[in-house]
C-alpha cells in the first residue's frame, strides 16, 4: 500500500522505502521528467491510434480511450515503436487490417515534431521561456544534488542526438558532464537496463547506490531489478507545476515498482532529505 508522507514533500511512500546515504549517482529519464518539451504526447499518440483501431459494438469512447492510455502508458520509457507494434496487435485482435508500426512511428514523430518545433522556436526568441518547459522544480533539484556531489546521467528512450539537442536548448545539459544516453534509429533493442548495468559497471559501484528518477514503468522495473531506488514522476502533462500528479501514469508507475512518487520537484529541500536520510 502507498501512503501519503509528509504535506510539505508531497511524497507518496511505498513500505519498502528506505533512505539511501550512499547514493552517488542519479540517474534521470528526459521527457516528462527533465524536459516539459513533449508535454501531451500521450494524447496526440492516442489520437493517431484512434484512427486506426476498430471499434467494437456497444464500445464507448471513454473505455476506448482507457484502453489506449493505458496501452501506451504502460510502455512509456521504452521506444516508441514498442507502443506502435502494441496498436498494430489491438488491430489484429479486432479483425482490422494493422498499420506498419514503422509507418505509424513516422506519423506519429511528425506530428510529435510540429509541436515541439513551435515551442523550441519560443525559445530560441526568448530565453527566458526556458524554464516554462523544464517540469517545475527540476533545475533546482539538479543544483542541490550536483552540491551534493553526486554524478548526473541522463537515460531516455528517445533518439540520442534529440536529447542532447533539447538538453542544451533547456539549459540542462552542464548537469550533465556528457553523461546523456538516448536510444538510437538503428537500434530497435535498445534496454535502459542494459544502460544501467554500463552505468554500475563503470562507476564500479552497487545498485544499493544508485537512484533512478523517471515519469515510466521501464525505468522503475529495471532500477528495482538491480537493487536501486526507483522514484516516480507523475508530472502533469496539461499544467507544469499544477502540483497534481497525473492519474494514469500514477497507476502504471506504482504498479511497476516505484519506491515512491511525486508530481514534481516543488520541495527539492524536504525530497532530497527523505531521499538520502540528511
Amino acid at each position: 500500500m502507498f501512503s501519503a508522507a509528509l504535506p510539505a514533500a508531497r511524497l507518496e511512500i511505498h513500505h519498502d522505502f528506505a533512505p539511501r546515504p550512499g547514493i552517488c549517482h542519479v540517474v534521470f529519464d528526459f521527457d516528462g521528467t527533465l524536459s516539459w518539451l513533449r508535454h501531451g504526447w500521450p494524447e496526440i499518440m492516442r489520437q493517431l491510434f484512434r484512427e486506426h483501431l476498430p471499434v467494437r459494438p456497444g464500445e464507448s469512447e471513454a473505455a476506448i480511450r482507457e484502453l489506449l492510455l493505458g496501452d501506451i502508458l504502460s510502455l512509456n520509457g521504452k521506444p516508441s515503436l514498442h507502443q506502435m507494434n502494441r496498436l498494430a496487435e489491438r488491430v489484429t485482435e479486432r479483425g482490422g487490417h494493422a498499420p506498419d508500426p514503422g509507418q505509424l512511428l513516422l506519423e506519429y514523430q511528425r506530428r510529435l515534431d510540429a509541436v515541439i518545433e513551435d515551442r523550441s522556436k519560443k525559445i530560441l526568441n526568448g530565453p527566458e521561456a526556458q524554464d516554462e518547459f523544464v517540469v517545475f522544480g527540476a533545475r533546482a533539484l539538479l543544483e542541490k544534488l550536483r552540491h551534493r556531489g553526486v554524478t548526473l546521467h541522463i537515460l531516455s528512450g528517445t533518439i540520442e542526438h534529440r536529447v542532447r539537442h533539447e538538453a542544451e536548448l533547456l539549459g540542462l545539459a552542464s548537469f550533465f558532464g556528457g553523461r546523456i544516453h538516448g536510444s538510437s534509429p538503428d537500434d530497435p533493442h535498445f534496454s535502459k537496463r542494459d544502460v544501467i548495468d554500463r552505468i554500475l559497471r563503470e562507476g564500479k559501484i552497487s545498485g544499493d547506490s544508485l537512484l533512478s528518477i523517471g515519469d515510466g514503468p521501464a525505468e522503475m522495473k529495471c532500477t528495482r531489478a538491480v537493487g536501486g531506488l526507483a522514484l516516480a514522476v507523475a508530472s502533469d502533462e496539461n499544467d507544469n507545476g499544477s502540483g497534481l500528479a497525473d492519474p494514469w501514469k500514477r497507476r502504471h508507475l506504482l504498479e511497476a515498482g516505484a519506491h515512491a512518487l511525486i508530481a514534481d520537484y516543488r520541495e527539492p529541500d524536504a525530497l532530497l532529505l527523505r531521499i538520502f536520510g540528511s
